[in-house]
């Protein structure tokens, strides 16, 4: 039986990792690094994290959709798609970059 898939809007994600630790089966990782905010007036420097890579391992998700309403920013989805089929372990991880592309 195949399921549907998590889509990721890159744009809303903050790399904040709270769906990663809600997720019972440890499938989602998540890889960010920091940046400096420019603010003058502040005491100490401010930074933010930016997504370099978010990835979910299909053989591990129980499709239990709790990433999706762990997320305070909206950033998860259910897709219309469906997670493919696969022999192969590593073809069922699905990962997005920096460009937004799986």
């Amino acid at each position: 039986m195949r399921h549907s898939a998590i889509n990721l809007d890159v744009d809303a994600c903050t790399s904040c990792m709270i769906c990663a630790r809600e997720c019972p089966a440890w499938c989602i990782t998540i890889d960010a690094h920091h940046e400096a905010v420019p603010d003058c007036d502040a005491r100490r420097p401010r930074t933010v994290a930016v997504l370099d890579e978010f990835a979910i391992d299909w053989g591990l998700c129980m499709y239990c959709g709790m990433c999706i309403e762990s997320c305070p920013f909206d950033a998860l989805s259910w897709s219309d798609k469906r997670v493919s089929e696969s022999l192969s372990r590593t073809d069922l991880v699905s990962a997005w970059g920096l460009d937004g592309d799986r």
